[in-house]
């Protein structure tokens, strides 16, 4: 598949998202058009507490879709600060006070991710490593979530089952010899695909290491108990990718930055992120 069927795609994807989204707020129609009849409209979309902006993609869709200008201030990823305006709409009023909700809705929501998200990639940044997102999104919002950590300056972890093996304590329990298993899988999976295996325990990653995991997860340990891994894997290992996860916060993040992984896997940048502040100011 080539680059454009590829873009095609992901457009395609977007602009059902966004109907969705308008479909379940709009219902049979807005019935404060039925009053009046509409005029040229501008409005303003106005920081009111400090951020960063995501859900560019997502609000042009929306905008080809209700035929109104949106022209912005903010790309996506870029800082702002109280009193920004991120965006300018032109349009007709039954138009653009029709799409209000649904336009701040994913502005907020992608936003507030985005904007936690930076707060998790500046803190371990210094140290060289990647902060990664995990697979606890809300249903039906996982591409959308995971775009919006993308915003922040995360890097995605696997999108589905489909991205990757990821042999947790949960299959540990279900498989008897882990080095067959994953010999046995490196001929089944796609030639590209990385094995990662979760390890609750310095004896759990030594059998991954032994056992050619791509990846090893260090799950629920403490930084000092994670250095003795780096240590070990820097030592006889050293192709092999060390992560770091399980009840990070922004509060502990740096000290498992300083521990040597070459990641952090947090769901916190999504489930954890409050909303920001912004509002549309109509001229």
């Amino acid at each position: 598949m080539g680059k454009n069927s590829t873009r095609e795609n992901v457009g395609i994807m977007i602009e059902e998202f966004v109907k969705k989204a308008l479909a379940e707020d709009i219902g049979r129609g807005d019935l404060y058009a039925l009053v009046e009849p509409s005029v040229e409209t501008k409005a303003d979309i106005i920081a009111k507490s400090d951020g960063v902006v995501a859900g560019v993609k997502y609000l042009d869709a929306l905008a080809k879709l209700e035929d109104f200008e949106i022209i912005w201030g903010k790309k996506d990823g870029e800082s702002f600060v109280k009193g920004d305006i991120i965006a300018i709409l032109n349009g007709d009023s039954h138009t653009i006070l029709r799409i209000e909700r649904t336009l701040l809705n994913m502005l907020l929501h992608a936003s507030s991710i985005a904007t936690l998200t930076k707060k998790y990639v500046d803190i371990v940044k210094p140290y060289g490593v990647k902060l990664l997102d995990t697979r606890k999104t809300r249903p039906h919002l996982r591409d959308f979530e995971k775009y919006a950590t993308r915003c922040g300056g995360g890097v995605n972890h696997r999108m589905g089952l489909d991205d990757s093996l990821m042999i947790k304590d949960t299959h540990l329990k279900t498989i008897q010899d882990l080095k067959a298993y994953i010999k046995k899988a490196r001929e089944v999976i796609p030639f590209t695909t990385k094995i990662e295996v979760e390890a609750e325990t310095f004896a759990i990653a030594k059998l991954a290491f032994a056992s050619d995991a791509d990846i090893v997860m260090c799950d629920n340990m403490t930084p000092d108990e994670i250095k003795e891994i780096v240590e070990f894997r820097d030592a006889t290992y050293p192709h092999i990718t060390l992560e770091a996860s399980g009840n990070i916060s922004l509060q502990t993040i740096e000290g498992y930055a300083k521990s040597g992984v070459d990641a952090i896997s947090t769901g916190s940048t999504i489930h954890q992120a409050s909303w920001i502040d912004l509002s549309m100011k109509v001229k």
